[in-house]
């Protein structure tokens, strides 16, 4: 596909010397004679505000614009939930800390390949996860984590995420599995259930290449939930192992299963996409139709 203009989106800051890349992508988009503009990030919400620009300015075109955010997964939420809901494309250019989304994607940390799936890859309508507490509502696209790991992100220290990176959510979760005290969760669905963990995702991939819900797929308008059920710090401890090695799904004191909209209530700190969102209670709901997401061409 040819678009008229590109809009490239980045996070100078991120992780793996994103600033030169960005620059690299420049350098290439020129180089192919493709119109662009640059906006960069200077404090979290920018890449959002851009985005919500970007679609105020082009709301009647359709296929002539093309958003692409270069960063990591923090900085592809802010543009997501800056365009959702319009006709214009987002192609990512992973940089971040961890990048999960170009995981899920497939999509290589090689810059001039990145632009080339960008640029002639397939564009597909794709559905989104809604949350939403007492406080704010946002969109995400890979995941909500409500205990562990949102307690995990909320004890990330900035300094460290700033110089360490992706070494600095390890350094958390570790400390918080050391002093976690797990709090319960009721989960309403169709039937109540009582857990202290709950993974709500919408992609399967998770923390990296780790899949919790090996079946779930942005193109399905549904979530698959990982619960544990446990508050023995023993037990949960091997339910990580279990993630990491690939056999959590088969582990007592764990459930899996489907669905299209889950309350959540308690007390327990949450994380959407790897970022704070805040506390529980919360309401996760499908958001049907909500983005167009650039895939690799499958050979």
């Amino acid at each position: 596909m040819k678009y008229k203009k590109i809009y490239l989106i980045g996070n100078p800051i991120a992780g793996g010397g994103a600033l030169k890349k960005i620059e690299l992508a420049q350098r290439i988009l020129k180089s192919k004679n493709i119109q662009f503009e640059t906006f960069l990030t200077k404090k979290q919400g920018d890449a959002e505000i851009f985005a919500k620009h970007i679609k105020s300015e082009h709301l009647n075109e359709v296929n002539s614009v093309l958003v692409l955010a270069a960063g990591g997964d923090g900085t592809y939420n802010e543009v997501i939930n800056g365009l959702c809901f319009s006709d214009i494309p987002l192609a990512i250019l992973p940089m971040g800390t961890t990048s999960v989304l170009a995981k899920e994607l497939k999509i290589p940390n090689n810059i001039d390949k990145a632009i080339d799936i960008a640029l002639k890859g397939t564009v597909k309508k794709i559905h989104l996860g809604k949350i939403k507490n007492k406080e704010k509502q946002r969109f995400f696209i890979l995941m909500a984590g409500i205990g562990f790991d949102g307690e995990a992100v909320y004890n990330v220290n900035p300094e460290n995420k700033k110089y360490l990176k992706k070494i600095a959510y390890i350094m958390s979760g570790l400390k918080t599995l050391l002093k976690f005290k797990p709090k319960e969760l009721k989960i309403i669905n169709s039937e109540n259930k009582k857990a202290y963990t709950a993974v709500v995702c919408k992609a399967s991939c998770y923390g990296g290449n780790f899949k919790i819900a090996p079946h779930a797929n942005l193109m399905e308008p549904n979530f698959y939930v990982f619960l544990s059920k446990t508050s023995s710090k023993i037990t949960f401890t091997t339910q990580i192992l279990g993630v990491i090695f690939g056999y959590h799904l088969k582990m007592k004191k764990t459930e899996y299963f489907k669905t299209e909209n889950i309350k959540i209530l308690g007390d327990s700190h949450v994380q959407i996409d790897g970022d704070y969102f805040g506390k529980a209670p919360v309401e996760i709901r499908i958001a049907k139709n909500a983005l167009n997401l650039v895939f690799p061409v499958k050979n």
